[in-house]
């Protein structure tokens, strides 16, 4: 194979960490991970595999005791029993130390459940795809199924989605069996294993679930940096384009400062009305002239612009004789051209590897195709037992970019454990239902307990459902604190993702919405190196922070965006009298302050199980106490380069420390040095508040000149007790947001900031402030007047919050009102 796919990995372990007999050797990776192999023959495997990268681990601390039949291996976390015997719960368990349920300590070799009942811990992974989902639950296709899912409803015989077993588990223990993954070769091939050897990897990480997907990360390799553009937003639809229309769509986004970073090319690029004899067109790779003829031109105009192209593929059907480059792949495949044989798809093949990217992809690369995206392919089965073709094509395709310093990245399947190294996961053609957006959130938290953090979804979803102006603006609400915000819908001409096609105030909502994205890509390219570097997932669930804190395993939905904000999405529709939508949520333990406006939320000392309401323009994002945003200003163009300015959103409450990365973007030159990492931080005191910001690294990769823009949010209007430079500053009430705006600076030159101590700097809501917002909200609520009446009395009478509290409890008003109230009060 090409020098691209000849990968260095490691898969020999040290040898000092393997506990070996005739037929079994087991290999203690970490004192909380164990291999565990198993051959009749006395045969075992050294080289990586499909999901097992690198085996060459520290040897932790342990021992054995091997008696005649019986071995024991013990470290500090876990302690193994097994008779010698064929693997199996008779012969092999493994107690978990440190427990963290009851009777649920011992884990029985490929047991997923303990106890009698059966009971299940396990915290689940990810799906394959949502096609067809109207949430977590898939949908017929056929014209009778069709029929039955409208209006939001969903016919729920069909199946829920299947998220298989994940590497957290509440009981502290797991597993995964990698006795069928094929086996990289030297070479860049993958060859099968032989047939009959089990090989079983235990994780007894307890709940430091952080840890579980860190060292399984360095056992089957790190989340690759993904270049800067797709982190932006993405405009992609199944519509049959032309040059002329998609120009015309773009400039329009343009003259509307609604910024897209990536555009999307969907089938009809190609070839689709083919005729009839070579059967059904979504194989395609022929450009469609009509409506692109000058394809090269066209990717040029979209490069000048500021955008990046990928290309929509469905390999299975192969090459046939109607593609313009059928001649010379059939003359490499030994096809007969004048045949008008179909060179049939088959990545088990190495020259029909070779020939599938010199001759389709290579020049359309050329040509200006910046990354593709593997909508589909046929199911598991190849000519080459488990060898999976989405696997095939992901891995290829990813390292097949590399080639000419690009990092790899493709837009495609899920197909099983280590495809977090192949970013970035299409999730498919939902529904256009709430109950799609329901389901998402959850389902792409879930999916970094095996690894995969990159999930992209169709956001607003992709088919059939209803038109709903106030779900297209939640939907992409979530997609702005979602890994990757692709809009996306079919060709449908009633489901359009433009935000003109929507009443005020939705279509500037989704606008602001797009443009916030795009101003968040700071914080989210450095989540982007966090992810690769220290190798922990973009979002994970709330469990993750809070593992023994079982409030946080309640809230589904809810997850943490990188390391400062925690996201609970609308994902319901508004309460028609108040005009709010309120969602469960599960508040953790200190201070927690509204990202819009910096009004506090308080966890208490433990964290407690509450509600969020918002209207339809603010989001349920919380930013920890002392959370450090770095933002891009609001141009409104689509630029990503690193800002002149750049605008840094802090939150009061706490000490802390982050770390801004920035590059070029792309390519590989931040492996060498070539990179700046700003260190901002925040000291929080009683006598005095300091912000800080130290850039230090190579300044070539940011504007030799540099303005700062802080924004204290959640900050009482205060003066400055001290400041390295000349600031100016202002003062906005209804977000409690301090501004402070330095001049333009010599890029690398530091900041500092001096404030009063930690009590003067905090915003304090008056209770005549906290009277205004409560007749605000009762005056607009769609409903009783005298019930509007009585509820406000309290407000406007000497009764204390904690009173109030209590006669909320027993008025007779709608629980829709009872949240909004109690969310003002107490926070």
């Amino acid at each position: 194979m090409e020098k691209q796919f000849c990968l260095k990995l490691n898969g020999k372990c040290r040898p000092e960490s393997v506990v070996q007999g005739d037929k079994y050797r087991f290999t203690v990776l970490t004192s909380q991970m164990l291999r565990m192999e198993y051959s009749e023959t006395g045969e075992f495997e050294d080289r990586p595999t499909q999901i097992v990268w690198n085996r060459d681990f520290e040897t932790p601390k342990f021992t054995v005791r091997d008696q005649e039949n019986c071995l024991e291996i013990d470290t500090e976390y876990f302690h193994l029993v097994y008779d010698k015997k064929e693997f199996s719960p008779n012969h092999l368990y493994i107690d978990v130390k440190y427990a963290f349920t009851n009777y649920g300590g011992r884990w029985y070799y490929g047991r997923t459940d303990y106890g009698d009942p059966a009971r299940e811990h396990n915290l689940k992974g990810t799906a394959r795809t949502l096609d067809r989902c109207d949430g977590e639950w898939y949908v017929g296709s056929g014209p009778l199924e069709r029929m039955r899912t409208t209006g939001g409803k969903t016919n729920r015989e069909d199946g829920d989605v299947d998220l298989g077993m994940g590497l957290c588990d509440t009981s502290g223990r797991t597993f995964f069996d990698d006795s069928e993954s094929l086996i990289m070769e030297e070479d860049g091939w993958v060859t099968p294993r032989k047939k009959g050897c089990v090989d079983v990897y235990f994780l007894g990480y307890g709940r430091d679930y952080f840890h579980a997907i860190h060292d399984f990360y360095r056992l089957s390799g790190a989340v690759p940096m993904l270049p800067k553009y797709v982190l932006g937003n993405w405009w992609s639809r199944y519509w049959k384009y032309t040059e002329e229309t998609y120009r015309e769509l773009l400039e329009r986004f343009e003259r509307e400062h609604v910024p897209f970073s990536v555009v999307v090319m969907d089938m009809d690029w190609h070839l689709v009305d083919i005729p009839e004899k070579f059967g059904k067109g979504w194989t395609g790779y022929t450009w469609n002239n009509e409506c692109f003829p000058d394809p090269e031109g066209f990717m040029a105009w979209l490069h000048e612009h500021g955008y990046r192209v990928t290309l929509n593929l469905h390999p299975a059907d192969g090459v046939r004789a109607f593609e313009e480059a059928y001649p010379e792949m059939a003359k490499a495949m030994g096809v007969d051209p004048e045949s008008e044989y179909p060179v049939r798809f088959d990545f088990t093949n190495q020259e029909f590897i070779r020939a599938y990217f010199h001759f389709l992809h290579h020049p359309n690369e050329e040509n200006g195709v910046d990354f593709w995206w593997m909508d589909w392919q046929q199911g598991k089965i190849s000519a080459v037992e488990g060898m999976d073709p989405i696997w095939m094509l992901n891995h290829y395709h990813h390292f097949d970019l590399t080639r000419t310093g690009k990092r790899g990245v493709m837009l495609s399947r899920y197909s099983g454990l280590g495809s977090h190294r192949y970013p970035i996961g299409f999730s498919g053609d939902t529904h256009v239902t709430w109950n799609a957006l329901q389901y998402q959130p959850y389902f792409t938290a879930t999916a970094s307990n095996v690894g995969y953090t990159w999930w992209s979804h169709d956001i607003g979803g992709h088919m059939n459902g209803i038109k709903d102006n106030e779900l297209y603006v939640r939907w992409i609400q979530f997609g702005v604190f979602s890994p990757i915000n692709r809009l996306h819908s079919n060709s449908n001409p009633f489901c359009g993702k433009e935000p003109w096609r929507y009443p005020k105030p939705y279509d500037d909502l989704a606008r602001e919405s797009l443009r916030l994205r795009h101003r968040l890509l700071p914080y989210i390219y450095t989540m982007n190196a966090q992810c690769h570097e220290k190798m922990v997932p973009v979002v994970v669930p709330a469990y993750y922070y809070y593992p023994m804190e079982e409030g946080s395993y309640v809230c589904r939905n809810e997850y943490f965006f990188g390391t400062e904000l925690l996201v609970q999405p609308m994902v319901h529709p508004t309460d028609h009298e108040t005009g709010y939508t309120t969602e469960k949520s599960w508040i953790p333990a200190g201070n927690w302050y509204d990202f819009d406006n910096g009004a506090v939320r308080h966890g208490g000392p433990k964290g407690h199980y509450t509600t969020i309401s918002r209207p339809i323009d603010r989001q349920g994002v919380l930013a920890k106490a002392g959370a450090i945003v770095p933002m891009a200003p609001d141009t409104g163009d689509n630029c990503i380069d690193n800002p002149e300015t750049l605008e840094i959103l802090v939150f009061p409450g706490q000490d802390n420390t982050y770390t801004l990365f920035e590059d070029g973007g792309e390519g590989f030159d931040y492996e060498n040095g070539v990179c700046l990492r700003t260190e901002i931080s925040l000291s929080w005191k009683d006598e005095a508040v300091t912000l800080e910001v130290r850039p230090s690294g190579d300044l070539s990769v940011v504007p030799k000149k540099r303005r700062y823009v802080l924004r204290l949010r959640g900050f009482a209007k205060i003066e400055l007790t001290a400041s390295s430079e000349a600031m100016e500053s202002e003062y906005d009430s209804e977000t409690r947001t301090l501004t402070l705006t330095t001049e333009l600076l010599e890029a690398g030159r530091s900041v500092s900031v001096t404030l009063p101590g930690a009590d003067d700097c905090t915003a304090k809501e008056s209770r005549e402030r906290l009277n205004e917002r409560v007749f605000e909200f009762l005056d607009q609520v769609q409903g009783s007047i005298v019930k509007k009446k009585n509820v406000y009395q309290y407000f406007a009478g000497d009764y204390t919050k904690e009173e109030i509290l209590a006669s909320l409890t027993g008025l007779e008003l709608p629980e829709s009102w009872k949240a909004v109230l109690t969310e003002m009060l107490i926070g």
